[in-house]
């Protein structure tokens, strides 16, 4: 349960520090004149997820390096005042992971993500996002937590996009990680994590205005 937490209070630091930042330098890219309905994103992240205690899991000893690519579209156009200005966005998001422990094992699957943009920070762009999803892994049966290699996925956080240029994007974020079989198996206690990710994006403003 320690390491959940410790996670979210990081990424809210790096929050503070980006809001407290010259974010609105009028010579620096500008997330709410980039990332508007119709623009694209794609970008590829390497993350690492540790297993916690939370809920039903049974053990903390769940670690794995993980691959992924992202694509996707901003669809509503800004809304919301202040703080709060921001669009939604959808992506797919495939993953491919290898866990190291308790043992050598794989996953493989992809999940469709809903992610709130807020707009209001200059050329950094903080965000929302969750994710829901099916993964195979043959992680399973041979843990307690579930007994069938295909399963649900279920994941949650905050994370930061930074604008290097007017299409680049660094990219950092934290999610909180179920893997359930939805009791398709006899055996379903959850297989819960925290996801830390970084990466890079690249957008492509008003692609919807580009077709004819």
């Amino acid at each position: 349960m320690r390491r959940l937490p410790l996670a979210w209070v990081l990424m809210h630091i790096v929050m503070v520090m980006a809001f407290a930042s010259d974010a609105q330098a009028e010579d620096s890219p500008q997330a709410r004149a980039i990332v508007r309905a119709g623009t694209i994103e794609a970008g590829l992240a390497a993350g690492y997820v540790q297993g916690n205690e939370a809920f039903t899991s049974i053990s903390s000893n769940r670690s794995a390096l993980y691959v992924l690519p992202r694509i996707g579209m901003v669809l509503t156009p800004e809304v919301g005042r202040g703080f709060f200005a921001g669009n939604l966005e959808l992506l797919f998001e495939p993953l491919y992971a290898h866990y190291f422990k308790p043992f050598g094992a794989s996953a493989a699957g992809g999940s469709f993500v809903f992610k709130y943009n807020f707009l209001s920070f200059g050329r950094w762009m903080p965000y929302w996002d969750l994710g829901l999803g099916m993964l195979w892994t043959n992680l399973a049966p041979r843990i307690p937590e579930q007994s069938t290699q295909v399963n649900f996925v279920t994941e949650s956080g905050p994370g930061l996009h930074y604008f290097v240029t007017e299409r680049v994007a660094l990219t950092i974020g934290v999610r909180f990680h179920h893997i359930s079989n939805a009791d398709i198996g006899d055996r379903n206690l959850g297989l819960n994590s925290t996801l830390a990710y970084a990466g890079i994006s690249v957008f492509w403003p008003r692609f919807i205005e580009r077709i004819p």
